[in-house]
């Protein structure tokens, strides 16, 4: 009777069969997260782009870096393949491509091996100083600024993220929670190695709002970072950007860019527009939401899942000339408020790149 009423021998049963069911569904897991499983991929002459699964939420990628690289490749006309097998690259990073049978992962240097092997360049209007400003910003961005969102949207706002992960099959409620809070864990410790962990949520908080209030000050009145004519850098703070204005609801950065900062977030939407077409929200017309209005209206379109992807052939900037339509967002002439602040024709941006 004793061995039966010993505290050990149901701490070792119950730590035998958690252990079994965070087995069973780390398998499960892997079998959800694996939408493409082992495969011969064809990347000759082709950009394969390797990334997170789309979340059901109507954002193309929860993570930074993944739509930092998918909006580069819009923003440099290259054609590419989306592949979301849920695979890192050998470095173990994520997103990485593919490009006739050679590997690159990290954004740095996907776009290096691009601009050497494709010839394209999104900073040749840039100087030397704007260069240097625009990797400072780049680093402040992807090395400071990228820590704090990691917080919100991985340790503070968990719950909101875990309905924003796109899992189907049996146990998906069960196998998201294992994911976030796998993430979680792994984003506290990595924090805690870069050093920001190791302050309290209130300075975490207070130093993501200076980045952001920096890139408010840089940007200023411009169309985009470093002047009226895009860059690699605008593709890398709207990557970052956009985690706070679309997949963190109710949070100080939301409240932070949809308040104060708005010329953060009318360039977000004057990218979102541009780069991405296919990227519709339901409440498509007013970014900024009243304190009367309701969680039940707010619902999201999903992002088409584009195996296949060219600017060239699916963005028609004629149709949405010949459409006028009045909305909160739009003059009396039905131009759009977050172009008025620059006049200058729309083609010199596509001939940037060329």
């Amino acid at each position: 009777m004793a061995g039966l009423g010993s505290d050990s021998w149901w701490k070792k049963t119950l730590y035998l069969t958690g252990g079994a069911l965070l087995a069973a569904a780390a398998y499960l897991l892997h079998e959800l997260l694996a939408i493409r499983k082992e495969q011969e991929v064809d990347s000759k002459d082709a950009i394969i782009l390797h990334q997170f699964s789309r979340p059901n939420n109507g954002v193309p990628s929860l993570s930074p870096f993944c739509l930092k690289m998918e909006t580069y490749l819009r923003m440099a006309d290259l054609p590419y393949q989306n592949y979301f097998d849920g695979k890192l690259s050998p470095q173990g990073k994520m997103p990485w491509i593919e490009y006739n049978q050679e590997k690159v992962s990290g954004t740095e240097f996907i776009i290096d091996f691009l601009e050497e092997k494709l010839g394209v360049n999104l900073n040749k209007n840039l100087g030397p100083h704007e260069r240097a400003v625009s990797r400072a910003v780049t680093k402040m961005v992807e090395e400071h600024f990228y820590w704090t969102l990691a917080y919100c949207q991985w340790v503070d706002n968990l719950h909101e993220t875990q309905k924003m992960l796109s899992l189907s099959g049996p146990f998906s409620d069960l196998l998201k929670w294992i994911l976030c809070h796998l993430t979680k864990g792994i984003v506290k410790r990595e924090m805690y190695g870069h050093g920001i962990g190791r302050f309290s949520e209130e300075e975490i908080y207070m130093l993501m709002e200076k980045d952001m209030r920096s890139l408010a000050g840089l940007l200023g009145d411009k169309k985009y970072i470093m002047g009226p004519k895009f860059s690699t850098l605008d593709a890398t703070v709207f990557g970052h950007l956009a985690q706070a204005m679309w997949t963190l609801p109710g949070t100080r950065p939301e409240r932070l860019i949809k308040g104060e900062l708005i010329n953060l977030a009318m360039y977000c939407e004057r990218i979102r527009r541009k780069f991405w077409p296919e990227w519709h929200h339901d409440d498509d017309n007013t970014i900024y939401e009243s304190e009367e209005s309701s969680e039940g209206s707010k619902t999201h379109t999903p992002l088409p899942d584009f195996s296949f992807y060219s600017r060239t052939e699916t963005f028609d900037d004629e149709g949405a000339e010949n459409s006028i339509s009045r909305t909160p967002d739009t003059d009396f002439t039905g131009h759009s408020l977050f172009d008025s602040d620059v006049d200058m024709d729309d083609y010199t941006d596509h001939e940037q790149c060329k």
